[in-house]
């Protein structure tokens, strides 16, 4: 999901009032929530909107959803396996298939036939069919007295064996999910998708238009859609749950529904959890990405082909540096974690009224520690671990190579999660993708990783003595690129059937640079799994069941990137005296662009004006709604009553910033393309008309 450029002087004021409205008990406040499927709040919905979800609906709506690989969400649209996303959602796949004579994710693209579809080179696409809850099961494992290293590795263990056996039973890729931060385990089980073919994309200045400026604003006038298609066993899949287009636009107050993915929130987390975001880690992140926003910008400047192969990934960094730099100026704010404290207070004094909740008190104090071990090795794990001083697809390939033939070694409930059998075939699609390579963007990139971890260790560290080998940054990477053979998916492919040996011996140097990193990552991780996530994860259990003792059960869990349903309603709102409308046209568009004098980013496509005397210029192009949504949210399908297609949902406003921490529904909003703006456009501007025909069976 886009972030927002501006941020502290507009938001202070309002996300104080946010996190005021949302106090007390949780989900109190307006449409809030993103509900698992199988924890729907039926009487919230009854008593508000007179409407209760049947499980027919229920089902039938989520088989419809996908979950994309590349980060975001889509839907089913079609008979024929059509899919829906956003175009910033498979904007990393338009990359992939890009040349430097055929830029698809700047042009645009539209396949006229079925032989013209363009396979993604690694995408998948995950169906959610089934969830179960598997809590005791999970819970059992962690008997009195464990340790958190020994409770880590018991739950680790039993969670490898829950998905092996779920897996080997159903054919499903099974995933256990945590939900409440650790007081729920629920088994998620999916339809993997890997044959995925690109049908349409607009030109990016359809799809984003407005760019940087008008990114997290409202009013907009975007197509942020794409289109793909599954394939099986050769032929276009036929879905059995797929959604149909709305015959008639939405109007306003008409209650709504989200069906994506969205990313993480934080709404559970403690005082002591978000001063640790505030003072520690956003503002590391925060500072990593405008360096590498400008590394990549720099890079951009040799020549065209220089922006084409960095672009994808500059606009995610940029996306990235506005959602952190709005997150850290909500909690910078100090009326902010005030409101947040006292929340806490109030749930504190019903905990110590309660003897029976007496367990609750203690983990305010583990939560506490587990921040302080957190702050001690944050620099460590997330340059090593977590590989931002490694940044290279290369490097990439090599710590999998590495850790898969060791991880192959341990029975599958011993090996890092990622690395367990279950979880096979999606690294196996990783390591083998053919997606292009670029060895001077490597270079570049990993240069000034390298840098970074000798400006953070120092030169004379013995671990950065031992990385650079006698070589400067830019030499040790030059070094390392040009001298490996990973860009070559059959020597991948050559050394992993070799195994350890293979690997051991291997003369690779990006090979051998993995080796050295490994050993230190991996005891970083060690630590943060034993240290920090389990203890936090048995402290917010504890806070978990008693919120639930004291408020009930009708909780929603923090986002996790699994399917939730968000409901709201299509609504403008008012700023600074002035009315917002729930609905843009494309006579807006065309205004938009003649008040900023038709310059970038204000620059619609040749294409829409060669369409401009044939459009129905009244035809809605983007509309808003009150459904809680968050980044992950990215090409989530918008629909009524009937669970009928009636949008796409892109972005939010800035006042939707907020959505990490709390909701609202005052003036916060989720921005979503219309339905019948992306047919007006796929049959006017795109001459898409046998699309249309599939998407709307006439």
């Amino acid at each position: 999901m886009r972030c927002r450029v501006e941020m502290p002087l507009r938001l202070g004021a309002w996300l104080v009032f946010i996190l005021v409205a949302s106090v007390g008990a949780p989900s109190s406040h307006g449409d809030e929530g993103m509900w698992p499927f199988n924890r729907l709040p039926n009487d919230y919905l009854y008593q508000k909107y007179g409407i209760r979800i049947s499980k027919q609906w229920a089902e039938h709506v989520m088989k419809a959803s996908v979950r994309f690989s590349s980060g975001g969400s889509g839907s089913f649209v079609s008979p024929d396996g059509l899919v829906l996303t956003n175009h910033h959602v498979a904007a990393d796949t338009l990359q992939k298939l890009s040349t430097p004579e055929r830029d698809l994710l700047r042009d645009g693209f539209l396949a006229r036939s079925r032989e013209e579809e363009l396979r993604a080179p690694d995408l998948e696409l995950l169906q959610l069919v089934k969830i179960t809850d598997v809590t005791d099961q999970v819970q059992s494992a962690v008997r009195p007295g464990m340790s958190p290293a020994e409770a880590f590795r018991a739950r680790q263990a039993v969670i490898a064996r829950i998905e092996q056996e779920a897996t080997r039973d159903s054919g499903l890729f099974s995933q256990v999910v945590t939900l409440y931060r650790g007081k729920e385990y629920h088994l998620y089980q999916y339809h993997r998708y890997t044959d995925v073919r690109l049908v349409f994309a607009p030109e990016k200045d359809a799809a984003f238009f407005g760019g940087d400026p008008d990114n997290f604003e409202y009013p907009r006038y975007c197509l942020d859609m794409a289109l793909f298609r599954v394939y099986k066993d050769g032929k276009p899949y036929r879905p059995e749950h797929y959604l149909r287009w709305s015959p008639r636009p939405p109007h306003e107050g008409e209650l709504v529904f989200v069906s994506g993915n969205p990313g993480r929130t934080s709404r559970q987390l403690t005082l002591d959890a978000l001063a640790f975001l505030r003072d520690h880690r956003h503002p590391f992140v925060l500072n990593l990405l405008r360096r590498w926003e400008i590394l990549l910008q720099q890079y951009s400047y040799e020549g065209i082909e220089q922006e084409r192969r960095a672009r994808d990934e500059l606009f995610g960094i940029q996306n990235a540096r506005k959602a952190y730099t709005g997150m850290l100026a909500a909690l910078q704010d100090p009326a902010i974690l005030k409101r947040k404290a006292e929340q806490e207070e109030r749930l504190l004094s019903e905990i110590r009224r309660r003897t029976e909740l007496a367990a609750a008190l203690d983990a305010y104090r583990q939560i506490r520690q587990a921040q302080e071990v957190h702050r001690q090795i944050m620099v460590d794990y997330l340059l090593l671990e977590r590989g931002y001083a490694f940044r290279s697809r290369l490097f990439r390939i090599a710590r999998i190579l590495v850790r898969m033939a060791a991880e192959d070694q341990k029975p599958n409930e011993e090996r890092l999660r990622e690395y367990r059998d279950t979880q096979r075939p999606r690294l196996e699609q990783e390591l083998y993708s053919p997606a292009p390579i670029y060895a001077d963007l490597e270079q570049t990139k990993l240069a000034d990783g390298l840098s970074l971890l000798a400006e953070s260790y120092g030169m004379d560290d013995p671990f950065v003595v031992q990385v650079l080998q006698g070589k400067s940054p830019r030499q040790r990477a030059y070094e390392l690129v040009h001298g490996t053979r990973l860009a070559d998916v059959q020597y991948r492919k050559k050394l992993a059937a070799g195994g350890l040996k293979a690997i051991q011996q291997s003369d690779d140097p990006m090979i051998r640079l993995a080796l050295i990193v490994d050993p230190r990552a991996r005891a970083v991780r060690q630590r943060y799994e034993t240290e920090v996530e389990e203890p936090e994860r048995e402290a917010y259990a504890r806070i978990a069941d008693a919120r639930f003792a004291i408020y009930g059960t009708n909780v929603y869990p923090d986002a996790t990137f699994t399917l939730r349903l968000s409901f709201g309603v299509i609504a403008g709102y008012e700023e600074a005296g002035k009315r917002i409308a729930p609905w843009t046209t494309f006579a807006g568009a065309f205004r938009h662009e003649q008040r900023h004098g038709r310059r970038e980013p204000w620059l619609l496509p040749e294409s829409w004006h060669r369409a401009r005397d044939r459009l129905n210029l009244e035809t809605p192009l983007n509309f808003v709604s009150t459904a809680d949504i968050i980044g992950g949210n990215s090409g989530s399908p918008v629909v009524n009553r009937d669970a009928q297609l009636v949008g796409l949902i892109f972005d939010g406003n800035i006042y939707s910033l907020s959505f990490d921490y709390a909701y609202t529904d005052q003036r916060a909003r989720a921005i979503a393309v219309h339905a019948h703006g992306m047919l007006e456009a796929l049959r006017t501007i795109y001459h898409a008309d046998s699309l249309v025909a599939e998407l709307t069976g006439r």
